[in-house]
């Protein structure tokens, strides 16, 4: 989870869905819908994976669609990880927090912006296998 559903979290759902397939559930959602980006997009290509369905959406629309019946949330972003706890409230879950850079803050030519991609899909990619691995 986090901010707007359209970066960070869109990354991590298909880096975790690419590395651990249908052994772990996945769904992925923001505090607000934002839009889609075409730098996450290219980011993660680069590596072989396809995001470009990937259509961004609320935690109230995750649970609308899916529900929330979830054991785990990760959070990336401040707004997301103190949404994500007003759920611990009501759901049985635990929450954790990976503070991610948000790399849409990255200025500069399209290279420059899309190292920032890179270095978040890169990070996030090593804290998931490092979390989840058998």
């Amino acid at each position: 989870m986090c901010g707007q559903n359209s970066v960070r979290s869109p990354m991590a759902a298909a880096l975790a869905r690419h590395l651990f397939g249908r052994s772990i559930y996945i769904g992925s959602a923001g505090v607000i819908k934002g839009e889609p980006d075409p730098f996450v997009t290219a980011a993660i290509e680069e590596i072989g994976l396809d995001i470009s369905r990937h259509r961004p959406q609320t935690l109230e629309e995750l649970e609308e669609n899916e529900g929330l019946a979830f054991d785990l949330v990760i959070t990336l972003s401040p707004d997301a990880h103190h949404r994500a706890l007003e759920l611990t409230r009501s759901n049985a879950l635990d929450v954790e927090y990976w503070p991610t850079p948000d790399p849409t803050l990255v200025t500069g030519n399209r290279e420059q912006c899309l190292d920032a991609y890179r270095t978040v899909r890169d990070e996030l990619e090593t804290r998931i296998r490092a979390r989840f691995r058998p």
